[in-house]
């Protein structure tokens, strides 16, 4: 651990305006983002009396070994500098709410020709109405049962094209649950009003669909044609089900997120409900591990950046009222940034009395049950993970925790397409943000040892290359004097720089305490053995081999035998198979991408789109060599040089002995000829 005073600023340099400061390790990672209205008063906080702290910013300050500031020009920006730098650096010592699961939202594609119904997760698309989110079985009983009212197509592409090719819908077409439009039943034009419609009824306009479909009803009694008649009282059965699933909770135009928290000393759990329309659409929810010393004011804004940042690009995510147990802290700033996200007024305030009271009495009750039900749930997962953590550190002798541990497996078929995954345990948990893939070329991808002593010692010149990038000279501060200008350790302005923009990612500026290697004692040489060419020894090897999963030590003759029932051994099973399982999806898509070659692929300036439009327009690779130049300008896109350079490299080719037609090999279909 580092001494705060080692790289305490001089009181001086730092400015009393409003800034973003950020606390980096000695790999240079960041671990901390902190915004301050008075970064100088904020900033001597920390080093004033560091023994005076509380014992999570102690714990900070003596892990970090530099600080750097960023001044910029208002509140509101310090808000938004803060934020922009949690989400890219990821810290370990700030709160970052996570869901417990990713929640499914109902889509409607309108931007398609033929708007498709589905349940999405992930990222956002444009042209695509989102209504959520919801849980995994409600989602799916919702979608099955307006599908009866309103058969809009919920098919993939895929099953689209064949039913248009062989002019017979899928199975849903059959059962009346989907339109048919891919065989003509209905126009473009009446499937997309179906989806419309699909869609005012998800948006709060049920009572307009019932209503019309009562009369209907009624009117087919009238003429007595009781077979339509019974079809619409079971459609009216189905809306009402779904429509009086989300009871009333607020008046009718009400549109508000309820946030709710229930928290102890170490961890909180938030549990927010959307209500849209007075009913309530969704509920999600967090449980996150109170790393840094924060209030419940700050919790709440950290809260709300981090739900409402992620989503800011889908129009109509953020409702009118946000209401939440406290106001948060930079409250006026925080409304003026949401607002400006959702490009109108958001009210964030406090309910006291009434509906919404009771309703947020309702989330907060819901919290308090998700965080005991998470303390039971991970009360077992802690002690397991501790437990293999100290058990391998116990077995292998290491003198230092085993904070991060990285495996590495290489995969091959009789030494083709060789390729290496790395993948990164960090407290016993995979972190697969961090997992890495390599391809191994010529002398490397002789055998397995060579080509680990490849994968060692790209990864770690990497490591050198990034610390030496990264990390501060000892002792200096980066202060900058205004937004995006940063002072040079040597006195001198470093070149301006946009601080809101991400800086470039160091895929490998963190190394491991341990690196596993799959493999006996002659991968695990090979492995020690690259670490000491790049003049690394706080790094520790070992390496796991299958046959009796012995853990093999670097230049010993007998390897270290873990219990059958030990956690420690379990651990790196787990980690091995992991890093095997990585590296053969890797190869596979190599290998896939290996079986299918075309003669035309080395021909420069000739990229897929225009390869594809000489076989069309020729219909062989042999018929494309026979073409002389002016014919090959015939083909669409091809201009006299590239014609040019198709009739030199396929000339040279076939001198080289080399014309042989592609084919792809899990078929034997000769693709080309």
């Amino acid at each position: 651990m580092a001494n705060p005073a080692s790289y305490r600023p001089q009181t001086g340099e730092i400015p009393t305006t409003p800034g973003v400061y950020r606390f980096r390790d000695p790999h240079g990672r960041v671990i901390y983002v902190g915004k301050a209205k008075n970064l100088r008063s904020r900033l001597n906080s920390y080093f004033a009396n560091p023994s005076g702290l509380l014992p999570k910013t102690h714990a900070m300050v003596h892990a970090a070994s530099s600080v750097e500031w960023t001044v910029v020009g208002s509140e509101l920006e310090s808000l938004q500098l803060e934020y922009t730098w949690i989400k890219e650096f990821k810290p370990r010592f700030n709160v970052v709410f996570r869901d417990d699961k990713t929640y499914p939202y109902l889509a409607v594609t309108m931007g398609e020709k033929y708007p498709r119904v589905q349940v999405m997760r992930g990222e956002r698309k444009k042209g695509t109405r989102y209504f959520g989110p919801y849980t995994a079985g409600a989602i799916r009983e919702t979608m099955d049962t307006l599908l009866r009212v309103f058969p809009v197509r919920s098919c993939s592409a895929g099953v689209l094209k064949r039913a248009q090719a062989s002019g017979r819908p899928c199975l849903l077409g059959y059962i009346d649950k989907c339109a048919a439009p891919c065989v003509g039943r209905v126009t473009p034009e009446e499937h997309r009003q179906l989806a419309e419609d699909f869609c005012a009824f998800m948006g709060g306009e049920a009572k307009r669909f019932i209503g019309r479909l009562e009369k209907d009803m009624a009117a087919a009694v009238a003429e007595l044609d009781y077979e339509r008649a019974a079809g619409l009282r079971d459609d009216i059965i189905a809306l009402r089900k779904v429509f009086e699933r989300n009871a009333v909770v607020l008046a009718e135009d009400t549109d508000a997120d309820v946030f709710a928290l229930h928290e102890d000393e170490l961890e909180a759990s938030v549990q927010v409900f959307h209500v849209r329309g007075g009913r309530v659409r969704g509920q999600r929810g967090w449980v996150v591990e109170k790393v840094e010393d924060a209030t419940t004011p700050e919790l709440i804004e950290h809260l709300l950046q981090q739900v409402y940042g992620e989503d800011s690009e889908v129009q109509g995510r953020i409702p009118r009222e946000v209401l939440v147990p406290e106001n948060p802290s930079n409250h006026a700033e925080l409304s003026e940034w949401l607002g400006g996200l959702r490009g109108a007024k958001v009210d964030i305030r406090v309910p006291q009395r009434g509906d919404k009271a009771a309703l947020m009495s309702t989330v907060r009750e819901n919290a308090e049950q998700a965080l005991k039900l998470h303390k039971t749930r991970r009360a077992g997962d802690i002690t397991v993970r501790s437990l293999a953590l100290q058990e391998l550190q116990e077995a292998l002798e290491l003198p230092v925790p085993l904070l991060r541990i990285e495996c590495f497996d290489i995969s091959h078929v009789q030494g083709t397409n060789v390729v290496a995954s790395m993948v990164v345990v960090e407290d016993g948990l995979p972190k697969k943000s961090d997992y890495r893939k390599f391809s191994i070329t010529g002398a490397a991808a002789a055998d397995d040892t060579a080509a680990m002593h490849d994968v060692l010692t790209r990864r770690f010149r990497h490591y050198l290359t990034d610390k030496a990038a990264q990390v501060p000279v000892s002792g200096e501060i980066i202060n900058p004097t205004r937004m995006g200008t940063a002072a040079a350790p040597n006195g001198t302005e470093a070149p301006p720089s946009d601080p809101t923009m991400p800086a470039p990612k160091a895929k490998f500026a963190y190394p491991p305490n341990l690196v596993v290697v799959d493999g006996g004692q002659p991968q695990v040489n090979a492995a020690a053995r690259a670490l000491a060419e790049l003049g690394i020894d706080d790094v520790h090897v070992v390496g796991l081999a299958k046959r009796l999963e012995e853990v093999w030590l670097p230049n010993s003759d007998f390897p270290v035998i873990l219990p059958r029932t030990s956690q420690g051994l379990y651990l790196l099973q787990r980690i091995r198979d992991e890093a095997h399982r990585f590296a053969i999806t890797f190869h596979r898509q190599k290998r896939g991408k290996a079986m299918t070659v075309s003669a035309l692929d080395g021909v420069p300036g000739l990229g897929e789109a225009k390869r594809k439009a000489l076989v069309a327009h020729f219909g062989s690779l042999k018929k494309i060599k026979a073409a002389s130049v002016e014919e090959l300008t015939s083909a669409k896109g091809i201009g006299p040089a590239l014609a040019a350079a198709v009739v030199q490299h396929l000339g040279s080719s076939e001198d080289a002995g080399e014309a042989a037609p592609a084919v792809n090999m899990t078929t034997g279909e000769i693709l080309e000829s």
